[in-house]
Formats: C-alpha cells, structure tokens, sequence
C-alpha cells in the first residue's frame, strides 16, 4: 500500500492531510514500511496520529508546538477523559506506541527541535553529568541508570526545585528525613532503590570534590528480608517440563528453546541474553562471550553442547532474514531489531503457564536461580558459581549455600528421647 493510499483509507483523512501534522504523514509512514508493519498496523498507527493532530487543531497547536511534553500531555490529560469523535483511537497503549514512532520520525527529519541550553535547568544539567557518571565511570547498565536519574531527580526537586544547586547546603539531618518520609508510603523495593540513588549520587560528588562522608554515613540502611529465604528454583522434574514445552516446528519456537537454553545452561540473565551478538559465539573454541553484564564486566564462558545446538538450529531455520547482528531478534514489525527484556520475561512467564507452574513461578530470574542452587547442590564452590553467574562480589552467591533443609532432613540424627 502506497503513503497515499494509506492516509486516504481513514475515514477523516483532512485529519491529517489538512491538519497540523500533514508534512510528516508520508515520512511516517514510509519509516513504518521500512520496519516492515503490516498495511493494517499502519492504518492503526495513523488513526491515533490523526488523533493527536485533531486534538492539537482544537488547541490551536501547530508542529512546531511539538515535543515530548506536549505528547506526554496529550497522553496523561487528555486521552484518559477523551470525547474526540471517531476514527480517534483511544486505546492508550497504541496511541503510545504510534506516538513514540512518531516522535522518531520527528528527531529524524529535524522537524522536533532539541532543547537549548539557556532552557536547561540546574537539575537537568545536573542528571546529565550524573548520567555520563554512571555509564561512563561505573559501567552500569541503562535500567540501572534510569532508576538512579528519577530518583536523584526528585531529591533535588526537593530540596532545591529550579534554582541553582549547593549541595553544601544539604544536612545529616536531611538525608535522614528524606528516607524515612519515603519509608512511610513507600514498599521496601522504592525505598531501597532510593537508598541506592543516594549513596550512587552522594558519591559522584565526592568525585567532583564535594564533602559528602557525613552524608553517605546518615543514609539509613534497609532491611532486604528477600534475602532471607533460598531462592526460588525449579526441580529437576520441572525443569524437564520447560525444557518439553517449545514448538520446535515454528521458528519462534526454535528462538525461544535457544533463549531458555541460555537462560538455563548459562545462568544469564535476561538483559545478558538480550545483548548477545553473532560475535559472541565462538564455535571452535565452544565459548560464548557475555559483554552487557552488571558493571559493564565481559565474561567469557563454555559453550554448552545442547546450547550450541539450539542456537545453531535457530539460526539455521529459525531466525528471519536481517541485517542486525544481534543474536535474537524480533519475529515481528518492527523488524531487524532486537529483543528486548520484556520479550524474555513474557516467553519465559508463557512457558510456565504451559507448563502449569505459572502460579509457582513467574520471571527468568527463576531460571538463573535454578542454574545457581543446582550448582551449589552438586558440590560446586562458591567462587565457580560466582564467576558463572557473573556476581561481582561473593556475598551476592552466598545466598545459595543456605541450609537446604531436604538435604539436612536426610542426614539428620534423631533427637534424643524421641520416638523412633
């Protein structure tokens, strides 16, 4: 279907023809076709486009008015109590997927135009130095980063709002009632995320010369009783029952066996598996190097046979003609792109579900649980699984070798007096 054809086909096609966003309609759509959407997936995409462009013609707002905080408000303000009249889409997920295409498109032909610097406040100039902190100098990944940069942004917001920023001015006793406020509406995975955003941020600015100790020492600690209990793993059984459940006939089917594969014979997590390219594998060699884990580190681990044989059969019969040197990929528009985490976690959440465990378990962390407590049940020492799992610190893998009270129960001598 030609650009055309694809905007006449909506029933209010002045919408965006003779609207606000008309000089963008033919590079939308042509971007969406290169990523290979269906004709019907386009025709969706410009419904909610053609949405916003009417939205904006009742405001008064013309392209140059756009930018990602006029979409965010077309989002959160007016499409929850939305009157428009039809073809307006009003399912928010598409309209946050056609927008987030839109505004790429934008970037792409120079018609959304990047911020100043004399627009720049304080704090934004503060997160961006923060944010070169992070990856540069700790390597850490770009989910960590944007935990840590929200919630440094807000403890600015705070204590400083728009005007400039004097972290000398910050007390023992501000640090303390920051946490603790948040401690009251907050559940322990914020409050711990914030805890980590402070000692993170309070840190970059010991590196710039600032005297933060005082400070670092008044961030209250948190207790982490997740850390009390064995992680949750599959038995042997169970994890027979995974391993039966892909379609090994359909080439997702293949994609998703190599997935689970990595995820159970490596151990490796889902952002890992997500980042793993071609180049990664070295078949003379059996190796596979893992280059995206925590830190930034790279690892370089055998290469399971049955691993090796899943990938190979994948990208033999499975994986679609593309360009992308990416390992695994996506099976649908957009195409030539890789998977992305949520991918892993729905195809590992389905897979349980199939199986029946999906009350049990849910998450591919449960897989890389499986693969360390099945290591620390057959002898093997902490430092091996660490340098598997790729933990930076021991303390991270002593969590495995808690008392495995099954095995204790088998061992176990009578108590004194009891009855035999």
């Amino acid at each position: 279907m030609s650009k055309d054809q694809s905007a006449s086909t909506l029933i209010r096609c002045a919408w965006l023809t003779d609207g606000p966003l008309a000089v963008v309609v033919s590079p939308y759509v042509s971007y969406l076709q290169t990523q290979r959407y269906s004709d019907r997936s386009i025709n969706g995409y410009l419904a909610s486009v053609a949405h916003l462009a009417y939205w904006m013609r009742t405001e008064g707002l013309r392209l140059p008015n756009l930018n990602e905080a006029l979409v965010k408000r077309f989002l959160e303000t007016h499409s929850p109590s939305c009157k428009c009249p039809r073809p307006c889409c009003h399912a928010l997920n598409d309209l946050r997927s056609a927008l987030r295409h839109l505004l790429i498109v934008l970037r792409r032909t120079g018609l959304l135009l990047a911020p100043t610097t004399e627009d720049e406040t304080p704090i934004a100039f503060e997160l961006e130095r923060f944010r070169h902190h992070l990856i540069d100098t700790r390597g850490l990944t770009d989910s960590t980063c944007r935990s840590y940069l929200k919630y440094a942004g807000k403890f600015l917001l705070h204590y400083f709002g728009t005007g400039s920023l004097d972290i000398s001015l910050l007390t023992v006793r501000d640090i303390e009632r920051y946490v603790i406020d948040h401690a009251k509406r907050r559940s322990l995975v914020s409050l711990a995320s914030i805890r980590s955003t402070l000692n993170a941020y309070l840190r970059f600015r010991a590196s710039l010369g600032d005297q933060t100790q005082s400070l670092l020492a008044a961030v209250p600690h948190i207790a982490n009783w997740a850390h009390a209990a064995i992680p949750k793993s599959l038995t042997e059984e169970e994890l027979e029952r995974v391993l039966q459940a892909f379609d090994l006939t359909k080439p997702m089917g293949k994609r998703n066996y190599a997935i689970a594969r990595c995820l159970i014979d490596l151990g490796l997590r889902g952002i890992e598996v997500t980042h793993l390219q071609l180049d990664s594998l070295d078949w003379r060699a059996a190796t596979i190097t893992v280059a995206c884990g925590k830190g930034r580190q790279v690892r370089t681990l055998p290469l399971p046979a049955q691993t090796g044989r899943a990938i190979a059969r994948y990208l033999r019969n499975g994986r679609p003609a593309t360009n992308n040197r990416q390992l695994f990929v996506r099976h649908h528009a957009p195409f030539d792109k890789p998977i992305t985490v949520d991918v892993i976690r729905n195809v590992v959440n389905r897979t349980l579900s199939r199986c029946a465990l999906g009350e049990k378990y849910s998450g591919a962390h449960v897989l890389r649980h499986t693969v360390a407590t099945r290591l620390q049940r057959h002898g093997a020492s902490l430092k091996e699984i660490a340098d598997l799992m790729g933990h930076q610190s021991l303390q991270t893998t002593t969590i495995y070798a808690r008392a495995d009270l099954q095995a204790l129960r088998a061992v176990a001598l009578p108590w004194p007096g009891s009855a035999s």
